[in-house]
């Protein structure tokens, strides 16, 4: 029976193979001899709970209306949902209440019929199922959700499926281990004392407890998080990923349950389960689904209602992209390269935490550290582990910081010296004399761009003179969200946005440029990924007679850009006319100093 006829007989049809091959035949999206193979293939190959469309897209027919595509199982979903009259839904896991939806209905009711409750408001309960002439289930729903009305969606078979399984798989490790009265005493730990080795590491051990963190952190790494925030509050704790720079919530836990996630997470990085009064560190490494290795670090906060964790996802990966693929390109690649390659020296990266300097460091040593060069670093904690630095970390507990640090490794014979961040006087001056001793010497400072380094410097106590003899060059940097390149559009150039972002250049605006939509591939967010924005400030001859005490910023900057220093600003408005990113998001991370 087709499709066609089901529409007109009893609702309750389930689909199969054949009907779905004979309608997308009849609609001329797949060719008789693809039908023919598919039928045969699916006949000897009866694969338990597949939905017809994913076994004929698993043979990866070609679309007969569009031949340069084929007919994968996101197009097979949209054609099912066009031929059946019915609405499509993009599933978006992380805009599901997963604590919410998993109440409507049981798990095994959810499997038996193939569901998916993705929204329950007050008034109104979307289901998505793939089964567009299955309907018996509707009046269950609806006699036990009076005066809420049922709307019923279609989405992609293989997401029902997945998302069913991980949300109530998730809520039933929640409900189990809230079941065994897990110890909530350690949420008042400002005011109260622990009781060592008593409870916490049962409860770390504990089976549901594991199942809980393994989901957490296998979810973030599909979802592309790079940070996992775990806030604890008086009842119901929070999880959020940071994706693309924006958090987003993700689940939320009762309090005692986030108090063992927490203390399961500090025994895998081994830190100090019992200790709750204090912030701690930690970092472990773990592996996706598909065998990718991956860093996490670890951060605990005492707060009002327990420990905030934070857990930084590190991808090593990252380190085998070029420059060109972070955002560093043309001459300020070529700069920046002349930079790290003098044999002596400082050279700094400046911006706030998340602007990728880490990565930038990382990439630079990575690039330099080759068999007969010595890469030593000093860190506050260790970002990634590199097989080619010699990565030293400070220890505040046994007076190791990183003044102590640069001081021992000058006697380790390096070349290249990587200081995690310049923070204090002391640190400074210990740069300034493995500069001043012939060493390369690679760090962070915390400043809203280039020049505001010099004057950092000079206000930590460094002499304009040192300056002028060691640093080298500057770059700051910040990251934006780069546009989905799968629905981006154009449209007309805005002549005010563009003036205040190229203020004060005065560059012509491009034609057009583009803005973000939404589809699949972003999340509906009309962004995929970021990329840098540089402000590189090298110190040149012409630099040097600025650097001095009470030096004007002003008069930094505007000697910068005669030298061919790009602002921020600028570095992203090229950006924009090359249809990478928007004015709005490069305004947004940008700063604004007063020569624009």
């Amino acid at each position: 029976m087709s499709l066609q006829d089901a529409r007109t007989n009893k609702p309750d049809i389930v689909l199969n193979v054949r009907s779905v091959i004979n309608d997308l035949v009849a609609d001329g999206r797949l060719s008789t001899a693809d039908a023919d193979k598919i039928s045969m293939k699916t006949r000897a190959r009866h694969q338990l709970n597949w939905h017809p469309l994913e076994l004929i897209a698993e043979e990866v027919p070609t679309d007969q209306k569009n031949p340069a595509k084929i007919l994968d199982l996101e197009t097979l979903t949209h054609w099912l949902c066009e031929r059946s009259r019915q609405t499509y839904k993009r599933i978006d896991p992380l805009k599901i209440d997963a604590t919410l939806v998993t109440r409507l209905m049981s798990a095994e009711f959810a499997k038996r019929h193939g569901l998916l409750p993705i929204e329950v408001r007050d008034d109104e309960i979307v289901i998505a199922t793939a089964q567009p002439y299955v309907s018996g289930w509707e009046a269950t729903i609806a006699q036990s959700q009076p005066g809420r009305v049922l709307t019923r969606v279609i989405a992609n078979p293989a997401d029902i499926r997945r998302y069913t399984t991980e949300f109530y798989q998730m809520a039933k490790s929640v409900s189990k281990a809230n079941a065994q009265g897990l110890n909530a005493s350690s949420l008042t730990n400002l005011e109260q004392m622990l009781e060592l080795g008593h409870v916490d590491a049962m409860e770390a051990n504990d089976a549901h407890i594991v199942n809980i963190v393994d989901w957490l952190l296998g979810y973030a790494f599909t979802q592309r998080a790079s940070d996992i925030h775990l806030e604890p509050r008086r009842e119901k704790s929070r999880i959020r990923f940071r994706i693309d720079g924006v958090l987003h919530l993700v689940y939320e836990l009762p309090a005692p349950v986030m108090t063992a996630v927490t203390s399961r997470l500090k025994t895998l990085g081994r830190m100090d389960v019992a200790e709750k009064r204090r912030p701690q560190d930690g970092r472990l490494k773990t592996k996706t689904q598909n065998g990718h290795e991956i860093e996490l670090r670890l951060s605990t906060l005492p707060t009002a209602f327990g420990e905030k964790m934070v857990l930084r996802i590190f991808d090593p990966d990252i380190l085998l992209k070029t420059f060109e693929q972070l955002g560093l390109a043309n001459d300020d690649f070529d700069r920046w390269n002349a930079l790290v390659q003098n044999a002596n020296g400082i050279v700094l990266v400046t911006g706030p935490t998340g602007s990728g300097k880490t990565t930038t460091l990382y990439s630079s040593l990575k690039q330099l550290a080759t068999e007969d060069v010595n890469v030593c670093t000093i860190e506050d904690p260790i970002e990634m582990v590199e097989a080619s630095f010699n990565q030293m970390q400070v220890q505040a507990n046994i007076d190791l910081q990183f003044a102590d640090g640069v001081r021992a490794l000058l006697r380790q014979d390096p070349d290249i010296i990587m200081v995690g961040e310049i923070r204090d006087f002391e640190t400074a001056e210990m740069a300034v004399q493995a500069a001043l001793t012939g060493h390369l010497v690679i760090s962070t400072l915390h400043t809203n761009d280039a020049p505001s380094a010099i004057t950092r410097l000079l206000e930590l106590g460094i002499a304009p003179y040192l300056i002028k003899a060691t640093l080298l060059g500057v770059m700051a940097q910040r990251l934006v969200r780069i546009l989905c390149p799968h629905c981006k559009v154009a449209v007309a150039t805005d002549p005010d946005g563009w003036r205040s972002l190229t203020i004060p250049w005065k560059m012509n605006p491009p034609a057009h440029t583009y803005e973000p939509v939404g589809c699949l591939e972003c999340r509906e967010t009309g962004f995929l990924g970021r990329e840098g924005i540089y402000e590189l400030l090298p110190i040149t001859d012409s630099i040097k007679p600025h650097i001095v005490s009470g030096a004007d910023i002003g008069k930094l900057r505007k000697a910068g850009m005669r030298e061919g220093m790009k602002t921020l600003r600028l570095s992203g408005a090229l950006k924009v006319a090359a249809g990478r990113t928007t004015v709005a998001e490069v305004m947004r991370v940008a700063p604004f100093s007063g020569t624009e």
